[in-house]
């Protein structure tokens, strides 16, 4: 009779545990905004260069660096802040970060010369550099093991929506209200993502972990405690590189491809990039979709193997509107594992170094990535753009072997 009755309760038990929580949806659309307020950021700013140039009257060198900084400011946020927040918690610590980038953001719109913007983009990039480890972490700590790559692939779309907004809203803003009042609204996001993150709190995962917590220097140790952890983070560098590698040396280059060897003018080119964006998002949506259902490292071995063939194929296109249309499952392959990134750092580091793992891995895959628009670019002078790309295939075989060799199966596992 007991067992009878205790039966359906724990039925519900597990069911209500396999539910995403009202908290579960909140933590997910804050670090979704967030990551959004990276990519708008981002975009705005490459958009604005030229405004800002011949307002400020900067040299080429000068207006690359605005770049160049903010990036290194968002690597060394990602690296301070995820340790932080593996101590001091996810909402607060993201809540500093919120508040640093709004402020010196801010204070770009009324910076007077090169130097002043410099100290201020660098400042808010490094309060943009902890917003994608945080929320990953803290997206996949507030919900069930059974759809935590879906809630990790969401984050991710967040930086796509931010691209797509920065691409809608710039060329109808800027020549209306300056770079000035760009800067102006890219905190916007900024003040809506700490809008929703005033209403959290931390997550029980984390609360329950106060014990275990140590210092920054102890957080960094843990991702390579051992040699299994140590085999485990090798892996994601190299997953998290390829990733960053591919992405920067085909979105950077493509689009100067299709303007001066295929002849496509603005709007075919603009094209050419939101309908590789659109592949993107839908890559990154089914990866989560697929990873939740047959696991993380299937799909990142299928994921991978349509990379190498998608590239392969792409680079023997020589019809403008085939490549064009192309893209759309070349940028579904090559950025679709956007989606599981955050779900398998997730369950192969402790609470206390979940934060530190995200940003500290994915910023060096980020570094690494970095070096992908000048490689393009050295092999496309060597050879031609077609080959270069061609070859890009390789990184993606290497991939396979770093997922079949050292990333485990960590489906259903439940964070500790």
């Amino acid at each position: 009779m007991n067992q009878t009755k205790d039966a359906p309760s724990r039925q519900t038990l597990s069911a209500d545990k396999d539910k995403v929580s009202s908290y579960g949806w909140k933590a997910l659309i804050g670090s979704a905004v967030g990551y959004a307020m990276d990519g708008f950021d981002l975009l705005i700013l490459g958009f604005m260069l030229s405004a800002i140039s011949a307002d400020l009257q900067l040299s080429a060198t000068q207006a690359g660096s605005l770049v160049t900084w903010t990036l290194v400011g968002a690597v060394a946020g990602g690296l301070i802040f995820g340790a932080l927040s593996d101590i001091y918690g996810r909402i607060r610590v993201l809540t500093w970060t919120i508040v640093l980038f709004a402020v010196f953001t801010g204070l770009c719109a009324v910076a007077q010369g090169y130097w002043d913007l410099l100290i201020y983009r660098t400042i808010a990039g490094i309060g943009l550099g902890g917003e994608f480890g945080i929320g990953m972490a803290l997206a996949a700590e507030a919900w069930p093991a059974n759809l935590r790559a879906r809630a990790t692939s969401y984050v991710a779309l967040g930086w796509q929506l931010g691209v797509l907004g920065a691409a809608l809203v710039t060329p109808a803003l800027l020549p209306h209200i300056g770079w000035r009042g760009m800067f102006m609204v890219g905190v916007v996001p900024a003040l809506v993502a700490w809008a929703i993150r005033s209403h959290l709190h931390e997550p029980e995962v984390f609360v329950k972990s106060t014990a275990k917590r140590k210092t920054m220097g102890e957080s960094f140790r843990l991702l390579f405690k051992d040699t299994a952890t140590t085999k485990v983070s090798l892996g994601i560098i190299v997953l998290c590189s390829v990733q960053n590698f591919g992405y920067y040396g085909l979105m950077i280059w493509m689009p100067n491809f299709l303007a001066k060897q295929l002849g496509f003018n603005l709007t075919k080119s603009s094209m050419w990039t939101a309908v590789t964006i659109l592949g993107m998002m839908i890559g990154i949506w089914a990866f989560g979709q697929l990873a939740d259902r047959i696991g993380r490292k299937p799909s990142f071995l299928l994921f991978q193997a349509g990379a190498v063939i998608m590239v392969l194929f792409y680079s023997n296109l020589t019809d403008p509107t085939a490549m064009l249309w192309a893209g759309a499952l070349l940028g579904m392959f090559v950025n679709g594992m956007m989606g599981g990134y955050g779900a398998i750092m997730a369950e192969a580091y402790p609470t206390e170094a979940r934060a530190t793992a995200q940003n500290t891995l994915f910023n060096i895959g980020r570094g690494v990535g970095g070096f992908g628009p000048i490689v393009v670019g050295a092999l496309a002078q060597s050879y031609s753009f077609p080959v270069a790309i061609g070859m890009l295939a390789a990184i993606y075989v290497l991939d396979m072997l770093a997922t079949m060799f050292l990333i485990p199966e960590l489906k259903g596992t439940e964070l500790k």
